[in-house]
């Protein structure tokens, strides 16, 4: 029996074409043609408009006719492309009525929202044609990648240690690395990523931006959108971060990378940015959602101008209903196409936010987010607050699925290690996995961080006390004024022997403190060797080496790097470190699971000022699946003095080993060397140690 197509078609040129598929929304490739699909509530039409690749004009464009609509849906499909060489956009016909929100402009060609490749700027920092007022458009990809039985690596929170990188800046100066700046780059440098000991990656933003968005020239030097914190199209690769983009294949490098990095047991999650667009205010550019509906997709004042909750110009309405939809279906394409084991949401209050700015109690986009089924396993992070001073640390609305970037815990690692001992109350919380403020959610809702991007390098937190962004171009008014930052006696680089000793002593304080904690772990990549961006805190502008990590300094502070590998690893081999919940009680080992001290064993006062404490973890062998029972002591002495301090008894036939000594910047996992001293050890001034006894 031979089946007969008998839809009727249309003609233009050498293009057929008849009513297309609602779904999927996008392009995708059908038999013979490609069906075309895209959401308008309000306008009056919509064209299809076609090219050539690199073409200046279309060399065709098609009204999608009225019959061809579906609700607010516009869908057709055209037979005839060659799908390796078109590009397309819309033009969408309607009201312009800018004090009620309505922005048509039929002149405007117009990205899709759901477009899976975007050309125009394929190459980093090649300039496009300034003749060409269509830039970023649309490229069709065909869902064919081999991923040769990969799959989600399903680690739990607890086992992460995830490490924060540039694309870009990771490998831009690094000799070692053929392809720099590319997600091939980041192949190249897998072996080094799993020597360090991290399991995770965290990229910050990787879908199609145009870092030429509000380029200009400062003292000489071209400063552009280098972070991408201004999304152009969120079902995109950043075309620019591939070395195969020329030839349209940036999606297969990025899932080549995806695929390596799982075969080496690494996740990666990614930064996505669904707070705000490229598209900026009243006077920001046409590029997608602002010509196709944009009283749907932004948040307006009744006057028709845009709310600013992310101080970037306008702010996503993704608590809309189909915002919300659009937003899944883009979290769910990146886990399905592309393997992503989950996603760190930028400025997340924004997403508690009703369409007139006001918070939710229970926000649909987060609930629709968190009980996804394809979601179901991915990671979701937030960062929970926003630019118009929404704070919702502890508070964020998670359903038990979401969990923090704990800022919280970045200032008081900070405070406390500079010297303020009115921080060691909150320590003890932080420590401890900060139950005061993640309660019933469990430590790893917690991610603890004491440096991220948007900030000081760690090294930059210990040799600057104010912020140096003067190669901003912005007078200094940009970055953060509050960094808790203590340059340990002269302001930045110097020769003088003793600061140095000093500041990567300090350095080596807050790792140690950091990868002991209760909670999920995450480094700044390049602090595990101490990268500087001389005293730069906000590098949003910076493709250069303020921004690029000296990998000169991996050489030069290899006892860091080694010092940090081997606490990682001593995480690794404790799962009492990584306790989901806040265990204090006595254990079967017959100790407080975990227990905090002052000079003298299990007197703490956790309410008194200090800045020398002690804590103590009993790993039980039975609870955690081990050979044998072991106790974890750290000791802490943020003073500028020594103190001696007294450790707790442990059972008979136990000897306290050194696992780590901040002072001497040695660390073994192992931890091979017996204290002779085994009642007390000697904390010298702004130090810590890690013991272990067995």
């Amino acid at each position: 029996m031979v089946l007969i197509d008998t839809i009727a078609t249309n003609k233009i040129g050498d293009l057929e074409y008849r009513a297309g598929r609602v779904f999927p929304f996008g392009a995708s490739v059908v038999e013979n043609g490609v069906n075309f699909s895209i959401y308008s509530k309000e306008a009056t039409s919509c064209t299809l408009v076609l090219y050539h690749h690199g073409a200046l004009n279309p060399f065709v464009e098609i009204e999608i006719p009225s019959k061809f609509k579906t609700g607010n849906v516009y869908s057709i499909m055209v037979f005839g492309l060659n799908v390796d060489t078109v590009e397309y956009g819309y033009r969408f016909d309607g009201p312009f009525i800018p004090e009620k929100g309505l922005l048509f402009d039929k002149s405007k060609v117009l990205l899709d929202p759901y477009a899976k490749s975007v050309s125009g700027i394929s190459v980093w920092g090649k300039k496009p044609d300034e003749k060409n007022t269509f830039i970023q458009r649309g490229q069709i990809i065909r869902e064919d990648y081999d991923w040769e039985g990969d799959n989600l690596l399903g680690y739990n929170m607890n086992e992460l240690c995830i490490y924060e990188m540039h694309v870009r800046s990771f490998t831009m100066n690094d000799k070692s690395v053929r392809h720099k700046g590319t997600f091939y780059g980041l192949i190249e440098k897998i072996p080094y990523l799993k020597k360090l000991g991290i399991n995770c990656i965290e990229l910050m933003p990787i879908f199609e931006f145009n870092e030429f968005e509000n380029e200009r020239e400062y003292n000489g030097n071209r400063l552009l959108n280098y972070w991408g914190y201004s999304t152009a199209c969120f079902f995109a690769p950043k075309a620019g971060y591939a070395v195969s983009s020329v030839f349209g294949m940036e999606a297969d490098e990025l899932k080549n990378l995806i695929k390596q990095l799982h075969k080496n047991g690494i996740e990666i999650i990614l930064d996505v940015v669904f707070n705000h667009t490229a598209e900026g205010n009243e006077n920001g550019p046409y590029i997608s959602y602002k010509g196709i509906d944009n009283r749907t997709y932004y948040m307006l004042t009744p006057e028709g101008y845009y709310y600013n909750f992310s101080g970037c110009g306008n702010t996503f309405n993704g608590n809309n209903a189909v915002v919300r939809v659009m937003i899944l279906d883009c979290l769910r394409y990146w886990v399905s196409s592309y393997h992503v084991d989950g996603f760190r949401f930028d400025l997340a209050s924004i997403l508690t936010r009703n369409s007139d700015g006001t918070p939710m109690f229970s926000p649909p986009l987060l609930e629709l987010l968190a009980n996804d089924p394809v979601l179901g396993k991915a990671k979701l992070i937030a960062e929970a607050w926003d630019a118009g001073g929404l704070y919702q640390v502890g508070s964020f609305p998670s359903w038990n699925r979401f969990s923090e970037w704990n800022g919280k815990y970045r200032d008081c690692i900070r405070r406390f290690i500079k010297g303020s001992a009115e921080d060691a109350t909150e320590l003890y919380w932080r420590i401890g996995g900060s139950k005061d403020i993640y309660g019933d959610r469990g430590s790893t809702a917690s991610v603890n961080f004491v440096t991220c991007h948007d900030g000081f390098t760690l090294y930059d937190m210990v040799s600057y006390n104010d912020k140096h962004n003067e190669a901003n171009g912005e007078n200094g008014c940009d970055g953060s004024n509050d960094n808790n930052s203590w340059n340990c006696g002269i302001e930045g680089k110097t020769n003088d022997e003793s600061v140095n000793t000093l500041r990567m002593r300090q350095i080596r304080n807050a790792f140690t403190i950091l990868l002991t904690s209760r909670g999920v772990p995450m480094i700044l990549s390049g602090d595990e060797f101490a990268n500087t961006q001389f005293g730069n805190n906000n590098a949003y502008c910076q493709d250069n080496e303020v921004s690029w990590l000296d990998w000169s300094y991996l050489k030069l502070n290899k006892a860091l790097f080694e010092y940090v590998r081997n606490l990682i690893e001593f995480r690794k081999r404790h799962p009492v470190l990584r306790n989901t919940t806040y265990d204090e009680a006595p254990n079967g080992t017959g100790y407080p699971e975990l227990s905090f001290h002052s000079e003298i064993p299990w007197e703490y006062d956790i309410l008194a000022p200090r800045l020398v404490l002690g804590y103590m973890y009993a790993e039980d062998h039975v609870k955690y699946g081990l050979k044998k029972d072991s106790f974890i002591y750290v000791g802490i002495n943020a003073h500028w003095e020594e103190h001696v301090i007294e450790l707790p008894i442990i059972p008979s036939g136990m000897k306290w080993h050194l696992a780590a000594d901040s002072r001497k910047g040695v660390a073994n996992a192992n931890a091979k060397i017996i204290l002779c001293e085994e009642g007390h050890v000697l904390l010298e001034s702004r130090s810590a140690i890690v013991l272990i006894a067995k």
